[in-house]
């Protein structure tokens, strides 16, 4: 039976602040995201019964209700006047684009889905729910801009088929929910969606995302272009293969600081002792079988796979204990060290390989090219449009966003970001 990579749990990976994290969550949706598809999915289908406490569908409507949230606008955005059953599309998708993507890993970036968004703080000033407005105004503001572009060039798209395909996966999410076609709606899109009423806004993000691919099709980067930009993200796009090895402390729980002190000290003389020996000739995976807890000797006994060995692997999918060193320029093959890390209270021993450029990656550095020409292009195109807030729902734009990223800069405690833990899982 083959075996994982040496562990590493996800608290292992770079650790960012707060602030970071929200500076970084912006990038990612307008650059890494777009390398695939920045418009979100048109036919985001909530993942779970009730998901989306803030627009269920349970809620008693009246008639003079119904009619404003209907007719009247919940929110203006450049010239459009968006009413409630659109907002809540929006938000709904946004949502559950959102959940769907980071679903394996929502309790490191403490999201509960079972608890109203309202009620939970992303950070001291904002709620998720604010979060998730301000990505839901910035959704519709892009696919409004897209839009009109789109019609500034005379660009269109048939969206008969991709329309006939969401209604399908509709039918099936709602048939695999024990759901009537109408009860699903509404659960899933806010107590005033119907397939008429969601008809014009599926195929407005139809359109906007095709305009969106034209416009990445437009920008795609020549050979040159994609060689200048690696040779300025060198770190981002190289690959390395090296050994590793963990060394514990042991550590009782109730350990005092002098006892852990001296555990590290025999940790630090183990990990040295190895080191040395692999500089004698001794094989790695030998060394590592022998060193290994009695618990993890199996794991290292493997004929089949060599749990030391690490290939490929990129930047920012290795623990930062270890990342710094094995991408410094100086590096050559066979060299080795032991690396501390004071957090988790164990030494790494460290051997490394190779380093190198796999081509494979130009298309990836095309994509991101393409979406970074095409996101300044959109931030240009937004800039027109203007947010009113209607309802006076959107909470988020009474908040001084740049104070309060400031102070969690300042105050907040470390945290992994997003992708540091999506990585983390895909690394092992």
């Amino acid at each position: 039976m083959a075996k994982n990579k040496e562990p590493q749990t996800d608290v292992e990976q770079k650790l960012k602040t707060k602030y970071d994290r929200k500076m970084e969550e912006r990038k990612k949706q307008e650059i890494k995201d777009k390398r695939k598809t920045r418009i979100m999915q048109v036919g985001a289908i909530v993942i779970g019964v009730g998901i989306i406490a803030a627009i269920a569908g349970s809620i008693v409507i009246s008639a003079v209700d119904k009619h404003n949230a209907i007719n009247s606008p919940y929110v203006t955005i450049g010239s459009y006047e968006i009413t409630e059953p659109e907002y809540n599309y929006y938000y709904s998708a946004t949502v559950n684009n959102y959940v769907s993507t980071y679903s394996p890993i929502l309790s490191y970036i403490g999201l509960d889905t079972s608890v109203d968004f309202d009620e939970q703080q992303y950070s001291e000033n904002l709620t998720w729910k604010d979060l998730f407005d301000q990505m839901t105004v910035e959704q519709i503001k892009q696919t409004k801009a897209l839009l009109d572009d789109a019609a500034a060039h005379e660009f269109t798209h048939d969206t008969t088929e991709e329309y006939a395909n969401i209604l399908s996966s509709f039918s099936s999410s709602a048939e695999s929910q024990s759901l009537s076609l109408s009860d699903f709606y509404t659960t899933s899109y806010g107590p005033y969606a119907t397939e008429k009423r969601l008809e014009p806004y599926i195929k407005d993000n139809i359109l906007a995302e095709a305009y969106y691919n034209e416009l990445l099709s437009q920008n795609v980067p020549t050979d040159q272009e994609i060689k200048d930009y690696y040779a300025e993200h060198t770190q981002e796009y190289d690959k390395v293969d090296y050994k590793s090895f963990i060394v514990k402390a042991d550590i009782a729980e109730d350990a005092t600081d002098e006892d852990i002190e001296r555990a590290m000290l025999e940790a630090k003389k183990k990990a040295d002792a190895m080191m040395e020996a692999r500089q004698a000739g001794e094989d790695f995976k030998a060394l590592a079988l022998e060193n290994a807890a009695e618990e993890d000797k199996e794991t290292y006994q493997d004929t089949e796979t060599d749990a030391t060995l690490n290939e490929g692997r990129v930047y920012s999918g290795i623990v930062s204990t270890i990342s710094g060193w094995l991408f410094d320029e100086g590096r050559a093959e066979g060299d080795i060290t032991v690396l501390e890390d004071t957090t988790d209270h164990q030494y790494y021993v460290v051997e490394f390989i190779n380093r190198y450029y796999d081509d494979a990656t130009d298309s990836t550095i095309s994509d991101t090219i393409s979406a970074e020409r095409v996101a300044q292009y959109i931030t240009g195109l937004e800039e027109s449009y203007t947010v009113t807030d209607n309802k006076g729902e959107l909470k988020y734009l009474t908040v001084d966003l740049s104070a309060e990223t400031t102070e969690d800069a300042a105050t907040a405690e470390d945290t992994t970001t997003v992708e540091d833990a999506t990585e983390a899982d895909t690394a092992e």
